[in-house]
């Protein structure tokens, strides 16, 4: 038996197989090997047609399929991990009425805050746990106010998964989760967040069929069933957006439980078993993928938007075009401690959440040219993007969440010692890097809901450390030069 997860992702569509029996991936493939396209036809604007998602992933699927030997009849469940907070809108005959708005789109910001100033931190707090912002809700009042007769043939609005599960079903469903990223759900009451659509004057009954994150969600229609290769009537049993998903797959959920990821941006999700928010609006809080209303499980979100970006910039136009990112890893680590005084602010991919949405840039400070040299600039680069780890930790830590461990993926920033060594002393936990990705644990998710496995814990419970870091001895020096990178920061701020 096999099961088939899929990460829908802004850059590009990600496939994992997974046999149950050894409880492992047995193939991946990724479509396109370029990155997607990103729509800006107005600066902050970012759009992509879900249409590509779909084609990229019948692509994803014939490339795995054509590169194993197993026979497609003994697939017998798919997951869908999808990026989050994205807008798709469809008609009557489930037809898309405009590209998706997609994560990274701001152009919703204002709206956003006038009803959070409006309605009031203390009604939006309690229910939605976050201010509406950009979410969402927010881009489809945008689309009301701007495209009103688009917004008139609007029959349902679903999320990146959402559609693409469409696309697999037929059906129109999605779940508390997703409806929580966007939202529109009510966690006072545990319901749809009616009092944010009234205000929006949205129509509540564009908001899909709920159904359980793990759960039989509808089957693999035929006509689609022959295009991808696979056969008819395969359950689609979990959806999730990319970061409740990712820390599912890390087997990151209970109550203290951290995951984190070190990508273009830096994320790092605490697990709590009560409603939570932050008054200041630094991080997000979500339902997770195990959440119900008697068993609450929220994910509290810290996103950094300039961390892998600024150390991928950096390879790019400093690094010589032969060197790799192990290159500059072994250089890096030639380097003491603190770069022999140079430090790197790594916020240059716009403002920052948790910097109250301030956009202090990136900057380099202390660079004596007599002294430090390429190698410096990628030891000071990698610490500063953990600084700026550590300093957004302070504030889950504010909120009540331990840190003493954190799971990785094997993947990206966290491969690198020096980054992880330094997050890992200056915030004295162990950071448990796994094998494992957000596709493979879709797959395995899904298989819950198809009964290959009787629990979560079944499903992932085996899955394998690769490495741990630890605080280093020497963790003073660490927390020194955080000192002073603080010092620059609580500057720029200021």
């Amino acid at each position: 038996m096999y099961l088939l997860g899929y990460d829908i992702g802004s850059s590009s569509i990600k496939v994992a197989l997974v046999e149950v029996e050894s409880n492992s991936m047995v193939a991946f493939a990724q479509y396109p090997d370029t990155e997607m396209e990103i729509i800006s036809s107005q600066a902050g604007w970012a759009e992509q047609h879900p249409e590509t998602w779909w084609n990229n992933l019948c692509q994803a699927t014939r490339k795995l399929l054509q590169s194993t030997n197993i026979d497609p009849q003994e697939v017998s469940g798919i997951g869908i991990a999808y990026q989050m907070h994205g807008l798709v809108l469809v008609d009557e005959h489930q037809q898309v009425l405009r590209p998706s708005i997609i994560w990274c789109d701001s152009r919703a910001v204002q709206i956003g805050n006038k009803a959070y100033s409006n309605l009031g931190a203390d009604r939006c707090l309690p229910h939605l746990l976050n201010s509406p912002g950009n979410f969402t809700a927010s881009k489809l009042k945008w689309v009301k106010d701007h495209e009103p007769e688009l917004f008139e043939k609007v029959y349902k609005l679903m999320l990146p998964g959402d559609y693409i599960a469409m696309r697999l079903t037929g059906e129109i469903r999605t779940t508390v989760s997703g409806l929580s990223e966007g939202m529109f759900w009510d966690f006072k009451n545990n319901q749809i967040a009616d009092f944010l659509l009234e205000y929006y004057e949205i129509d509540s009954r564009t908001i899909p069929e709920i159904v359980p994150t793990f759960s039989n969600q509808g089957s693999l229609k035929n006509d689609v069933a022959n295009l991808l290769g696979l056969r008819p009537g395969i359950p689609i049993g979990y959806r999730a957006g990319d970061q409740p998903n990712n820390a599912m797959s890390l087997n990151v959920l209970k109550p203290g439980e951290v995951a984190a990821t070190g990508g273009t941006s830096g994320v790092v999700f605490g697990v709590v078993d009560r409603p939570v928010y932050d008054p200041q609006l630094r991080v997000n809080s979500f339902a997770h993928v195990n959440h119900q209303t008697d068993h609450p499980s929220i994910g509290v979100l810290l996103c950094i938007n300039g961390a892998g970006i600024q150390y991928s910039w950096m390879k790019q136009h400093l690094a010589a075009e032969v060197t790799t990112y192990q290159d500059m890893e072994r250089l890096a680590s030639e380097v003491p401690v603190n770069s022999e005084g140079l430090r790197v602010i790594p916020f240059g991919n716009g403002s920052e959440r948790m910097l109250g949405n301030k956009n202090v840039g990136s900057q380099v400070i202390n660079l004596q040219l007599n002294r430090h040299g390429a190698s410096h600039m990628y030891r000071a680069t990698l610490e500063g993007i953990a600084f700026s780890f550590a300093y957004g930790i302070e504030v889950l830590k504010e909120m009540g969440l331990s840190v003493e461990v954190m799971k990785v993926g094997n993947d990206n920033l966290f491969q690198s010692p020096v980054f992880s060594t330094t997050v890992a002393s200056l915030v004295n936990s162990e950071i448990q890097v796994m094998e494992t990705t957000g596709a493979v644990g879709a797959a395995k998710a899904a298989g819950i809901a198809a009964g290959a496995y009787k629990s979560i814990d079944e499903a992932l419970g085996a899955t394998r450390i690769v490495e741990i870091f630890t605080a280093a001895t020497d963790r003073e020096s660490y927390l020194q030069g955080f000192a002073h990178w603080k010092t620059d920061l609580e500057r720029l701020i200021n």
